[in-house]
């Protein structure tokens, strides 16, 4: 089996290739070729099969539908894809500069469905596929601090919605997965600490369950699952009192 892994730098991604690697093929694309060299070598070393590196960068609009016909080329329909790129920004600047809000938009958003879109654009509908799209709670409801991120977020997860039904009762699962606050590099800038942050060993662990399952969507860890529900229910009269 073949597990092709979009951003597999990051360290959520690292973490679930780690907890995949007995046995398994791994195709690893991302924009630095050091980390993936050495992510590559470790994997082998846990036990994968193999592991290729594609050096790229995956939200250069353009070339998506040529590297997608030299992967299918390569590699055939690969069983299992992993989505697992993206930028998080910072919203006041993202206000002020609207190149740095495009390149969030287009990171987060836009590359991923043209991804997406061109993976599955001609692979026979019987072909049984995992496709893993990493989100983020942070699309589930609009709010001051971030809804530049959220947004694009927002719109991943709508594509992902329509895909899953697209897909219903054939070899297809799209599993959407909304981790909360993760203690990884992305987040360098935030102060850490408290019940409400996870580590990427944490949500590859749900992660992997869930690809077990083939569910639709899971919530990582467990808790953002409730947390998100009541505030995606909030009245707009006591949502927009929130400083959140």
């Amino acid at each position: 089996m073949t597990i092709l892994i979009l951003g597999a730098t990051s360290a959520i991604a690292q973490a679930y290739a780690r907890r995949r690697a007995a046995g398994m093929a791994f195709v690893l694309a991302g924009r630095r070729e050091d980390r993936l060299t050495a992510i590559a070598a470790d994997l082998v070393a846990s036990g994968a099969k193999s592991a290729d590196t594609l050096v790229l960068d995956l939200a250069a609009l353009d070339g998506i539908e040529a590297q997608v016909q030299a992967l299918r080329a390569r590699y055939g329909d690969v069983e299992e894809i992993v989505i697992a790129y993206g930028v998080l920004g910072e919203q006041a600047v993202s206000e002020r500069d609207l190149p740095t809000a495009r390149m969030i938009v287009e990171n987060n958003y836009v590359s991923p469905m043209l991804w997406i879109l061109a993976l599955l654009k001609d692979r026979p509908p019987m072909a049984p596929l995992k496709l893993v799209a990493i989100g983020s709670v942070a699309g589930d409801r609009g709010r001051a601090s971030n809804f530049v991120y959220g947004s694009a977020k927002a719109g991943l997860d709508r594509v992902l919605e329509g895909l899953a039904q697209k897909y219903d009762r054939t070899p297809v699962r799209i599993i959407t997965v909304k981790p909360g606050f993760v203690d990884t590099p992305m987040t360098a800038n935030y102060k850490k600490g408290g019940p409400l942050w996870a580590t990427p060993d944490k949500v590859a662990a749900d992660i992997e369950r869930a690809v077990a399952k083939g569910k639709r969507i899971v919530y990582t860890p467990w808790f953002w699952w409730p947390i998100m529900f009541i505030i995606g229910h909030l009245p707009w009269f006591v949502f927009r009192r929130l400083k959140i």
